[in-house]
């Protein structure tokens, strides 16, 4: 009972192992969408370095303006949206549940302390066992002594 109960709800058991590959699994997805982020800031960054063209994109939202260019506000558009960037999500740290050491060997004590008085009882029941008890004895017929005769 004690190695069954370990075995499935005990620290290093089946509940345990499982609740621990949905935590790996869930921070491997979580890595996967972070590293997608970073590339895709890694080429805008390559780019803003080196395309001009992009550079002209990033100063027109900003309000800049090359040579030869000229610069018309409307009244009531919205101004240009600023570019937020998705950084991911924040992952918590959560602890597994599971039953201790102690209880788990109480369990099994206690199973075996239970299926031994069963045991005994049955035993008991069906005349396997006895009790004996200490039955006085009786002396039958004439009493004899051995005396000394003088």
């Amino acid at each position: 009972m004690y190695v069954l109960v370990s075995f499935v709800a005990g620290a290093n058991g089946v509940l345990s192992y499982n609740k621990l590959l949905e935590q790996k699994k869930s921070i491997t997805r979580q890595t996967e969408v972070i590293q997608n982020i970073n590339n895709e800031l890694s080429l805008e960054y390559t780019a803003l370095l080196r395309d001009k063209d992009v550079i002209a994109a990033y100063a027109r939202r900003l309000d800049y303006v090359g040579k030869g260019e000229k610069l018309v506000k409307v009244n009531g558009l919205k101004a240009g949206e600023t570019a937020l960037y998705d950084t991911g999500s924040v992952l918590r740290h959560t602890d597994s549940v599971y039953l201790s050491e102690k209880f788990c060997k109480a369990c099994g004590f206690t199973f075996f302390i239970l299926s031994i008085t069963l045991m005994v009882l049955i035993d008991l029941s069906r005349g396997n066992i006895t009790i004996a008890r200490k039955k006085p004895m009786v002396i039958q017929g004439i009493p004899v002594y051995d005396l000394q005769q003088v």
